[in-house]
């Protein structure tokens, strides 16, 4: 029942592309993704070294069944269209393009990529926010896979106090459009990696929320996301339960049957059945 192309995204770990030890460390850290970052943590003077430092660590491998993406320059700036030549040719399982504005942004770097590499897109500008649907909605005729919240981008572009509760439009508009449209969502980061507390707390709320998993800037965040993104003992007994009662010859043919004492509608059946394709993978992939 496990859909093979399905991967958790429970914690997706930013590590600078141009510090090598950082690059050698990410092949042994429990992060579900491995983001390669050639913006914000990469100085202007060091963008075309770490992107040969990115495409060589892609070549050599070593990451396991990792996610690799990685995150190259926005559209405006010099480095983009070398960075989008050299990443479309590695062994990047994906690119995260920041500063997204448009649908047309999306179709037309989606035109620029060759072979099976996906395209993630940041949502950190507010016209992003806007145009939000027809971003999602390119997903249909594009590689987009992925949306990824960037808060402190947006915070700064809204001229703002870093403040989640200002986000919560946003956050709902992005996750319907998303959901609408067949895509994967990540949360955005959580700056203070000093304050586990707090870090766990937003995490919860993200899940709540329906976020697939949080993008990170600290190893030390990562198996908090990993606990707090996957099913736990409890909700993987109850999902077995509701697909073996449908499963039920009795039950053939059913919409609604009743499972431990609840009614249980095809869509809980959907439910459960993402709950085990969910903690198969990341069982599959540990």
């Amino acid at each position: 029942m496990t859909d093979t192309n399905f991967r958790p995204r429970r914690s997706c770990l930013y590590m600078p592309a141009s510090n090598a030890r950082a690059l050698e460390k990410a092949k042994t850290l429990p992060a579900d993704t491995i983001i390669l970052d050639l913006e914000d943590a990469v100085a202007p003077d060091a963008k075309d070294a770490a992107r040969d430092a990115a495409c060589k660590a892609l070549s050599q491998g070593g990451y396991g069944k990792r996610e690799m993406v990685v995150r190259i320059n926005a559209m405006d700036t010099p480095w983009f269209a070398e960075d989008m030549k050299s990443l479309c040719n590695s062994n990047a399982n994906a690119i995260l393009v920041p500063k997204v504005r448009s649908a047309d942004d999306i179709v037309e770097i989606s035109g620029m990529i060759e072979g099976d590499l996906q395209l993630w897109a940041m949502i950190e500008m507010p016209i992003a926010v806007l145009n939000i649907a027809s971003i999602a909605q390119t997903a249909a005729k594009t590689r987009l896979k992925t949306f990824v919240m960037g808060f402190n981008d947006l915070a700064k572009e809204m001229r703002a106090e870093q403040d989640r509760n200002l986000f919560m439009p946003a956050i709902a508009q992005t996750i319907m459009a998303g959901r609408a449209f067949g895509l994967n969502i990540l949360d955005s980061v959580y700056n203070d990696f000093k304050d586990p507390i707090g870090f766990e707390q937003e995490c919860r709320q993200a899940k709540t929320f329906g976020f697939d998993g949080k993008t990170l800037i600290h190893p030390a965040q990562i198996d908090i996301a990993n606990r707090e993104f996957a099913p736990d003992d409890q909700k993987i007994a109850e999902a077995k339960a509701i697909i073996a009662a449908f499963q039920d010859p009795a039950n053939d043919g059913k919409g609604v049957i009743t499972v431990d004492g609840k009614m249980t509608e095809i869509l809980h059946l959907r439910q459960a059945e993402q709950t085990i394709a969910l903690a198969e993978a990341i069982a599959s992939a540990s």
